[in-house]
């Protein structure tokens, strides 16, 4: 998502663009791509937006981080990076770096919509609707307040968020797939989402109408300079040839991967896989719009004609195999929420690793190298983020002066 966004908005800026892509991004009935933009819950949140470092880490303890069925897992492994990334990440889980990082946000949230509806009227033919109503249930008011509170602190950091509590009976009369479980219930008004695989699927078909060229299926495995531009090394594909290229500009947006390409460009902030993992599952009645169950860290995003369960933040190499426990953990945290919902017969299982930086903020911006820029880190939030993000950073390359909003996201912080 951030990196197609990043092309089409240096397209808007005259640009001629190549995309590199590990995998495929299929269009078609079925878009099928992997990486963190396909299977996640397709939210366009702004008003929910925020860091992932969470001051809850410290309240709770350490040791829900090490304990397998924690929305948020670390498995116990001798791993010095992951240890380093969990060490900044506990750092940065204080109230005050909390509202540090919300008000760095805020400039880019504020603006994200816009910046779709901007790549909605400039042809890309995928929708955005509106999350009508976007209900958040709990069993406990003590866990509605907590929301309630981090609502007040996204608003103070600048952050626009109307949210309202309802009934639980008027709730269920929203969306009747509310169990009578769910006794507490808050709706946050002007919130979208889409099918993320189709978004994604859109854009590229979007890039290339515009004279993009996208290289599908093609891992790089290098970036570096070569007379007064760069060169892109590319793995050999399945016909033992490779795609080398000479290019102005880089923009390297490889999500978890990341620090492979980057490191040698001066980026030490750690960027670590937090893999989130979801499912479809089948529902009486099509889902009315997205359903929150923030306690348990599970997302439902109506999809089709059914609704994809998402959860988990599992710190984990990014290609990893899928761990079905990891599924199962989704599963118990959902079960009895949703009225008339089977959790156990579930189709398109997936996971997918999402890019995380110790501070929740992402890298977008110049390297040491003038012609190397970074667009990622953004979490959970590359998707919502992903058209701004491009925006912001087509605009810094072309012109060579980065908006302010970006300096708090400086690659070499």
């Amino acid at each position: 998502m951030v990196g197609l966004c990043v092309a089409w908005f240096l397209q808007e800026r005259g640009v001629r663009v190549v995309v590199f892509d590990r995998d495929r991004l299929t269009s078609g009935g079925e878009p099928a791509g992997a990486g963190s933009s396909w299977g996640n819950a397709g939210w366009l949140t702004p008003g929910l937006a925020t860091p992932l470092p969470d001051p809850a880490v410290l309240r709770y303890g350490l040791r829900v981080l090490w304990r397998s069925d924690s929305p948020v897992y670390v498995p116990p492994v001798a791993d010095a990076r992951l240890a380093r990334f969990v060490a900044g990440f506990v750092r940065h889980s204080t109230h005050r770096r909390w509202q540090g990082a919300m008000r760095a946000l805020a400039p880019l949230t504020s603006t994200a919509l816009e910046a779709f509806d901007e790549l909605r009227s400039g042809g890309v033919d995928a929708p955005t609707r509106a999350a009508a109503p976007f209900l958040a249930g709990y069993r406990e008011r003590a866990d509605l307040d907590e929301l309630l509170r981090e609502l007040d602190g996204v608003r103070a950091a600048g952050q626009p968020v109307d949210v309202e509590v309802l009934d639980p009976l008027a709730a269920r009369d929203l969306e009747p797939l509310l169990s009578a479980q769910v006794r507490h219930v808050a709706q946050v008004h002007g919130q979208r989402y889409l099918d993320p695989g189709r978004f994604v699927a859109a854009l590229a078909d979007a890039v290339r109408e515009r004279g993009g060229i996208i290289h599908e299926s093609t891992p790089v495995h290098g970036v570096h300079a070569a007379g007064a531009g760069y060169v892109v090394d590319t793995v050999p594909t399945v016909d033992g040839s490779a795609t080398d290229g000479r290019f102005d500009a880089v923009v390297v947006a490889t999500g978890a991967w990341l620090p492979r390409l980057t490191r040698s460009f001066g980026v030490r902030v750690p960027v670590q896989a937090g893999r989130g993992y979801s499912f479809h599952v089948a529902t009486p009645r099509p889902p009315v719009g997205p359903i929150y169950f923030p306690a348990s860290r599970v997302a439902c995003t109506p999809v089709g004609d059914g609704l994809r369960v998402a959860g988990m933040m599992e710190f984990r190499r990014p290609d990893a195999p899928a761990d079905p426990r990891r599924i199962q953990a989704v599963v118990e945290a959902s079960r009895g929420l949703l009225a008339g919902v089977d959790l156990d017969v579930r189709t398109h299982e997936w996971v997918g690793p999402r890019p995380c930086t110790p501070d929740g903020l992402p890298l977008i911006g110049r390297t040491t190298a003038p012609g190397v820029f970074v667009a990622g880190g953004h979490g959970m939030w590359g998707i919502t983020l992903g058209p701004v993000t491009g925006r912001l950073l087509a605009e810094a390359i072309t012109t060579g002066t980065p908006a302010t909003d970006l300096t708090p996201f400086d690659p070499l912080r």
